[in-house]
This record gives C-alpha cells, sequence and structure tokens, in this order.
C-alpha cells in the first residue's frame, strides 16, 4: 500500500519511545493512520499539530498493517494554539472527526468543510466570523454518517412554512403550529441552519445545543465519548467570551 497526498492533521497517539501514531484525514482517501518515526521528536512536534496541513506519505506491505508515515509541513495554524478559543475550536473539530469517521472511506464534503472551517477560525479568531460554521460542520458530519437531520417539512403538519423546532427522538423538524403544547420538549432549530447566513449568539447557542443531542446520541458512543470533553471545553470558552 502506497498513499501520498496532503492531509489535515487529527490526532497523535504517542507509540514506543518517541514515535505517534498520526490520524489525518484525505480529500480522496479518508481518514488513514500512520506510524511516524520520532513523531514526538523537537523537530516533528510543530508539524503534528491537529489543524496542521501536511504532505504525507503512508507505505506499508500489507492492507493491514499500519502503514509507516513520513510527514512534510504544508500549512501550519499551530501559531493559533497560543489563543485559547481558536485552540479550544481546533481542538474539538479534529478530534470529533478523528473519533466519528471510519478509516480508509473517502469523504470529500466533510474534508473540504472541515477545511473551510479551520481556515476561518484562523482568519477571525474572534468566533463571531466562525461560530455558525462549526454548527453547520456538526450538522455535516451527522449526515454524511447517516443520522441527517430531517428539516425539509414540519413532522406533525407536514408543511414547510415556520420550522422553529426538531424533535429529539425523530430528528424531523416542527413548525411553530405544530409545536404548540409541546415546546418544551422540543430542540429549537435556529433560522441560521436552514437559511443560511450570519447567526445571533443565542441562535449558535441554540444550534449548539441541537447537535449536541444527536452526536451523543447517535455517533459518539463508549471510547469515541471521550472527544466530548473538548467539546465542552469550546461551550465554556465562548461563553466566556460572549460574556
Amino acid at each position: 500500500m502506497h498513499l501520498a497526498a496532503p492531509a489535515i492533521v487529527l490526532a497523535i497517539r504517542p507509540h514506543g519511545e518517541s514515535g505517534a501514531i498520526v490520524r489525518a484525514l484525505t480529500a480522496e482517501a479518508g481518514l488513514m493512520a500512520g506510524y511516524v518515526r520520532g513523531g514526538r521528536s523537537r523537530q516533528l512536534r510543530p508539524v503534528l499539530q491537529p489543524g496542521n496541513v501536511i504532505l504525507g506519505d503512508w507505505r506499508a506491505r500489507t492492507e493491514e498493517q499500519l502503514p509507516a508515515l513520513t510527514v512534510e509541513l504544508m500549512h501550519s495554524r499551530a501559531p493559533m494554539f497560543r489563543e485559547p478559543l481558536p485552540a479550544a475550536a481546533f481542538e474539538w473539530a479534529t478530534a470529533l472527526t478523528a473519533a466519528a469517521l471510519p478509516e480508509g472511506q473517502p469523504y470529500p464534503l466533510l474534508h473540504s468543510a472541515l477545511e473551510g472551517l479551520l481556515d476561518a477560525i484562523e482568519a477571525a479568531p474572534a468566533a463571531r466570523g466562525w461560530a455558525a460554521a462549526l454548527v453547520r460542520y456538526e450538522l455535516l458530519m451527522l449526515a454524511e454518517l447517516g443520522f441527517g437531520l430531517d428539516l425539509e417539512r414540519c413532522a406533525a403538519t407536514g408543511v414547510n412554512d415556520d420550522l422553529a423546532f426538531v424533535s429529539p427522538k425523530s430528528g424531523i423538524a416542527v413548525s411553530r403550529s405544530g409545536a404548540i403544547g409541546y415546546e418544551s420538549r422540543l430542540l429549537a432549530l435556529p433560522r441560521f441552519v436552514i437559511a443560511g447566513g450570519p447567526a445571533e449568539w443565542e441562535d449558535v447557542f441554540a444550534g449548539l445545543k441541537l447537535t449536541a443531542h444527536f452526536l451523543e446520541r447517535d455517533l459518539l458512543h463508549g471510547k469515541a465519548a471521550e472527544v466530548l470533553a473538548a467539546r465542552a471545553r469550546l461551550i465554556e470558552r465562548l461563553n466566556r467570551a460572549v460574556a
């Protein structure tokens, strides 16, 4: 097996005395893992940062063997880790991707969306420019893995006007009229999720609450649920920033 491709670094795990197992997302081959000799060395630590773009070269004798990976830095986002909020956003977006995606299956839309999200965070560390994009990325993750929400029409009335809630059980949208009397049992559906465009902070947090429910229920189970701690840190820092 041999693959040479640009990739977004997602996760780094120590292995042996100085090596590391690195998981990175490529556009055409999807999530790829590989062993980097000296991956924890002073030379490679700045290269192997979540969010960085590398040129990776994966080589293995068989498909079952963990490939050896050599890396060359293409674009560094390491300076952003000096800022608590962008650092938390990078950590969560990359950790979610590494935990949720199966290896070796291409998800070009997710690759493109993650690249766009990381670029937005890098360009606007203050969060107003990328918080809504993060919600959209989480929704895309759910959709690409088969757990997408149905936001086309109301579950109760069948119409597509004034959709304002989502059923936490079915993941189907509910209109204001269809939700009368049941509002407290439903999740708010912020308008920007359907209409696009910018979002007020109240809507951003409503969107994050919406995606949290389905990420925890449908995607992040067992060991994968450990990455939710990174999301909690991000939400805490967002709350502090808005306050």
